[in-house]
């Protein structure tokens, strides 16, 4: 499958887990910026999918993303972000999300896992309600898009 054909609207994606589910697949969620793809990423990535059949990955949206990590940020475009993990094996699905949390999307797709780092305390992990069951991630130590954009502007 193009990398294209698996980014998806909110409605297109009820709409096509609607059919995985049917088929009996079990879905994971996760989500984040994913400005500058690294190792911790892709570690996260495919954790993510030895939980499950189906990975749906939520992207923060350019706004988003200027809100939470500052007005230099992001480094990549929603689009560029989305497409680069689309074309991950890993990731079966992604969305944008404009909102500072991805709280409704998780809510759209009600995910029998949902996966967020090791950096987050159980009780902070937004949408947990929604989720059969949440689990925590060790995060790569080092690994992390910030420290990249410091070591490039040294």
């Amino acid at each position: 499958m193009k990398a294209k054909n698996k980014i998806f609207s909110r409605r297109a994606l009820g709409l096509w887990l609607a059919k995985e589910r049917k088929a009996g697949k079990k879905i994971v969620f996760t989500n984040g910026c994913f400005d500058i793809l690294h190792a911790g990423h892709v570690s996260i990535l495919e954790f993510c999918r030895s939980k499950g059949d189906v990975l749906v990955v939520g992207v923060n949206s350019d706004a988003s993303v200027k809100r939470l990590k500052g007005p230099t940020r992001p480094v990549n475009k929603e689009a560029d972000r989305a497409l680069v993990l689309a074309a991950l094996e890993s990731v079966s699905a992604v969305c944008v999300f404009a909102e500072d949390t991805p709280y409704n999307l998780i809510k759209l797709v009600r995910p029998d896992v949902l996966v967020k780092g090791g950096d987050y305390k159980p009780s902070e992990i937004v949408g947990r309600e929604f989720a059969k069951k949440v689990v925590r991630f060790a995060l790569l130590k080092g690994r992390s898009t910030t420290n990249i954009i410091k070591k490039v502007q040294k």
